[in-house]
């Protein structure tokens, strides 16, 4: 068997907020992950909280960390995951998207993202751009946006 020289894509669930703290099978399963997935030079990241009205990837150099939840542990506030931005990785999606998107500096890294990356990538090392989601678009442009992500 040879090896894909891509990585693949993945649909992770980070399911309740508080996994960001606990030890149990999906937050092992996530370690896991980093153990055996080739390391890439980026993430790209579509996050189910960071929702807009058209698409926008993140391009900054340091994304801030996204507080989108309320009502947990003081420690669930605490977490960082000071992973690095990619400018290039967001500008290269929205060519990708062919119009269909732009670049934006109005977010960060939101605990869909953070819960997961921290538990795959614990070094932090690893550059992250998240992409937002339009809702507004019907399943099938949906399919299109992966299709263009493609490459």
């Amino acid at each position: 068997m040879t090896q894909s020289p891509r990585m693949p894509l993945l649909f992770l669930g980070h399911g309740s907020p508080i996994n960001a703290l606990e030890d149990n099978p999906w937050t092992r399963a996530w370690e896991g992950l980093g153990r055996d997935l080739p390391r890439p030079k980026a993430v790209l990241c579509v996050s189910a909280h960071f929702v807009t009205r058209g698409l926008f990837a993140v391009d900054v150099p340091r994304p801030e960390t996204i507080h989108d939840f309320y009502g947990f542990p003081r420690e669930l506030y605490e977490i960082r995951y000071p992973a690095p931005g990619a400018p290039d990785l967001a500008r290269r999606t929205v060519e990708l998207l062919g119009g269909k998107a732009a670049t934006t500096g109005e977010w960060g890294q939101d605990h869909g993202a953070r819960s997961v990356l921290r538990r795959i990538y614990p070094q932090a090392d690893i550059p992250v751009v998240q992409l937002s989601l339009d809702l507004r678009l019907p399943a099938r442009e949906q399919m299109d946006v992966g299709r263009a992500l493609a490459p």
